[in-house]
């Protein structure tokens, strides 16, 4: 396990292993290295719950101990073959690594996000969004930010006028990690373990804004998985570094 302290980021001074309450583990979704990782942290951090991006409530709650014994059945009670993530062989081995811990989904299901992009975020938050901060506009300099990756990220194939509520909706997905990490830490008493993007996981601007927000009593450890000669942008309390992967460029078709 490599520890990296380069690249376009920034990592907290003098933090702890790991939290107390809440350990959050980024990842970039295709890298089974990243997962690897992940898997091996939760081995040793022991949580009570495990919090997942990938998986919505209504899937977590299918979850059995049964079911977590064997691969093959927890992918298909997952759906996770339809869900649009890479391979569940890459993500058993987190769901293994804590036997145990109650499994909690923050996937915000595809109708619901859609709802968002008329109601706005504040109306499709299943929470008190005042508490999680959606209420607050961004400052203006990371709202243009945003906008600006959220372009790119999409190829630079996007309306302008859409770039506003994709970055809403990123707040949304957020402030649903958080929620949910802080009724995993009411219901179980914690600690807790968040799987998610290294986007949603930075502290400048991800799930831990909006979780230390709503519960700033909260210990919060969060690390960061970048790939060799790549960028990661944020801040991470550590950031691990790993081989890339080799993948198609995403842009090709609309050159």
């Amino acid at each position: 396990m490599i520890r990296l302290l380069a690249f376009a980021f920034a990592v907290l001074p003098c933090a702890p292993a790991f939290a107390q309450d809440v350990l959050v583990i980024g990842e970039v979704h295709d890298n089974p290295r990243h997962h690897e990782v992940q898997a091996e942290l939760i081995a040793e951090f022991k949580p009570a719950a495990l919090v997942f991006e990938m998986v919505t409530a209504e899937q977590a709650a299918r979850v059995t101990p049964d079911l977590r014994a064997n691969k093959s059945d927890l992918g298909d009670a997952l759906d996770w073959s339809g869900s649009g993530w890479p391979d569940f062989s890459m993500y058993y081995p987190i769901f293994a690594a804590a036997p145990q811990a109650r499994v909690y989904g923050a996937q915000i299901p595809q109708g619901v996000a859609r709802a968002a992009f008329d109601s706005g975020i504040v109306e499709g938050f299943n929470g008190d969004a005042e508490r999680f901060g959606l209420t607050k506009p961004l400052p203006e300099a990371q709202q243009e930010e945003r906008e600006a990756m959220q372009m790119a990220a999409h190829c630079d194939a996007l309306p302008q006028y859409l770039l506003p509520t994709m970055v809403d909706i990123q707040r949304l997905r957020d402030a649903e990690l958080a929620r949910v990490a802080v009724r995993a830490m009411n219901e179980t008493g914690g600690p807790v373990a968040v799987i998610t993007g290294n986007g949603h996981a930075r502290r400048d601007w991800g799930m831990p804004v909006y979780l230390q927000r709503a519960a700033p009593d909260l210990s919060v450890h969060v690390v960061g998985q970048a790939e060799e000669g790549g960028v990661l942008h944020g801040v991470f309390d550590e950031v691990i570094s790993a081989q890339p992967v080799n993948r198609p460029d995403p842009c090709a078709a609309f050159q």
